[in-house]
């Protein structure tokens, strides 16, 4: 009985932070200008919580795969703790590389304040290479470990809050070299877009899927490509 109520309060945490995150990027979109500052540490605030919001949703899988681990391994709640801070404390790290970025950018009038690009060649080149990158080989590499997180947690298995948190921060890694293309192109339509930032969250949860992504990878790619030279062009 109180291993559920662990677990259920765990899932529950769990959800509450991925929900507080879509409305507090949800009240940005609303008033923008009053609660986005456009310095680093505003753009940084902004962007871990966006990266709550976006790729919480992603790591469902793989949190269920730990889970099935502690009944039929020794994982333990401590350790499930730490794969998700793990996790996060990655795409922190990742937030504070984008935020210093996009900072930049605006400071030299390729993107404005509210993180949209007004060069078309800027676009075209993220568009492009976010394309391209869907048909590498890391790229591959790093669906095949997210797709399957029940092998990768036995092939790296730790124990305990600190064996967790090592694997969340393996995972993480993994995940940041999958997903990263998909992110910065929010800077073609402003990374405020909630139209963007819901379908970059259903693109990158479909492809991390085995028996779904593999019809989507290609075929994204060719897409972002297409729509970069679109973007050169028109």
């Amino acid at each position: 009985m109180q291993q559920v109520i662990l677990r259920n309060t765990f899932w529950l945490g769990f959800f509450a932070i991925v929900l507080w995150a879509w409305w507090v990027m949800f009240r940005m979109t609303i008033a923008p200008m009053s609660i986005m500052p456009s310095k680093y540490l505003g753009l940084f605030s902004m962007w871990a919580i966006m990266m709550a919001a976006m790729m919480g949703p992603t790591f469902v899988p793989t949190m269920r795969a730990y889970e099935d681990l502690i009944t039929s391994a020794d994982g333990s709640r401590s350790g499930s703790v730490g794969v998700v801070l793990g996790f996060f404390v990655v795409w922190v790290g990742f937030a504070g590389l984008i935020a210093f970025a996009q900072n930049r950018l605006i400071e030299v009038g390729v993107l404005t304040a509210m993180g949209q690009s007004v060069s078309k060649y800027f676009s075209a080149a993220l568009l492009l290479s976010a394309g391209v990158y869907q048909f590498t080989a890391l790229k591959d590499r790093c669906l095949d470990h997210c797709r399957s997180p029940t092998f990768q947690f036995l092939a790296h298995w730790r124990t305990g809050f600190s064996g967790g948190l090592y694997m969340g921060l393996h995972h993480g890694a993994y995940c940041v070299a999958c997903c990263w293309g998909l992110m910065v192109i929010g800077f073609v339509g402003g990374v405020m877009d909630l139209l963007w930032m819901g379908g970059a969250t259903l693109l990158m949860t479909l492809e991390k899927l085995p028996q779904v992504g593999r019809y989507l990878t290609r075929p994204l790619g060719v897409g972002l490509i297409s729509w970069g030279i679109f973007t050169l062009i028109q």
